[in-house]
C-alpha cells in the first residue's frame, strides 16, 4: 500500500509540474498579446543600436519575416553593412578574418516564432523547475526540452514576461517591455556566452510590425 501510495503521488507531481508549466506559457502568451496576435504577426523590423565589448557601438536593423527570413544590417562607417542572415534557401554571416560575408552551408534558421507558440505540436515537453530569482525579480523556472536539447525560461511571476532564457551556448536576458501594436515586446535584449566574443547589449528604439518590406529586402 505504501508502494503504490508513493507511485500515485510520484505521477500526481509530474502531472502538476506539467499543468504548472503550461499554465506558465498560457499566462505569458495570453498577458504578451494573445495566441492570435502572436500568430497574425508575418514580419518585424526592429531598429536601434548594438553595443559590442565596452565601446564599440553600432546602429542596427534586424529584418524577420516568416516562415524563417531573416538579416541584420549594421552601421559601420556610415555605410549599412549586412552581417548575417538567412534569405530562405541560403545561411549568411561575416567572415571577420576576411571580413567579407561568407555563405554557410550548414546555417540554420530560428523559426519565427518562439518557442512557447505552440510549443506542444512542435515536439517540445515542458517541465516546472520552481521559483528563482533574476535579480531582485521572483520568476518562474521553465524548462523546454526537444530531443537532446534543454533551454531554461525564467518568467516574471507577476507580469508573466521573459526575463531571461539560458541556452546551450547563450544566455540571454530581455527587459523594457513596450507594447507594439496588440503585443509587448523587450526593448533592451543583452546576450553572454562563455566564449565572451559575442556578448552584445542591444538597445531598440523602434519596433515595425507587419511591414511589407520590398522583394529584395533578404537578398545578399
Amino acid at each position: 500500500m505504501k508502494k503504490l501510495l508513493l507511485l500515485l503521488v510520484l505521477i500526481f507531481s509530474q502531472i502538476s509540474f506539467g499543468q504548472t508549466a503550461k499554465e506558465i506559457i498560457d499566462k505569458n502568451i495570453e498577458l504578451s498579446g494573445g495566441l492570435t496576435s502572436w500568430k497574425l504577426l508575418n514580419s518585424v523590423l526592429l531598429q536601434g543600436k548594438v553595443i559590442l565589448g565596452v565601446k564599440d557601438e553600432y546602429p542596427i536593423k534586424i529584418y524577420q519575416q516568416r516562415p524563417n527570413l531573416t538579416k541584420t544590417v549594421l552601421t559601420i562607417s556610415g555605410k549599412e553593412t549586412a552581417i548575417e542572415g538567412y534569405d530562405g534557401s541560403k545561411g549568411y554571416a561575416m567572415n571577420y578574418a576576411t571580413n567579407k560575408l561568407q555563405v554557410y552551408p550548414d546555417y540554420v534558421s530560428e523559426s519565427f516564432d518562439n518557442d512557447f507558440i505552440d510549443w506542444e505540436n512542435k515536439g517540445f515537453e515542458a517541465k516546472y523547475l520552481g521559483k528563482e530569482k533574476v535579480g531582485e525579480i521572483y520568476c518562474h523556472k521553465v524548462e523546454l526540452t526537444k530531443n537532446v536539447n534543454k533551454n531554461l525560461y525564467y518568467f516574471d511571476t507577476k507580469t508573466y514576461m521573459l526575463l531571461k532564457e539560458v541556452k546551450r551556448d547563450e544566455t540571454l536576458s530581455y527587459s523594457e517591455y513596450k507594447k507594439v501594436g496588440n503585443l509587448q515586446m523587450p526593448f533592451r535584449i543583452e546576450s553572454s556566452s562563455t566564449k565572451k566574443d559575442g556578448d552584445f547589449v542591444m538597445l531598440l528604439n523602434k519596433v515595425d510590425v507587419n511591414k511589407v518590406f520590398p522583394a529584395n529586402v533578404f537578398k545578399f
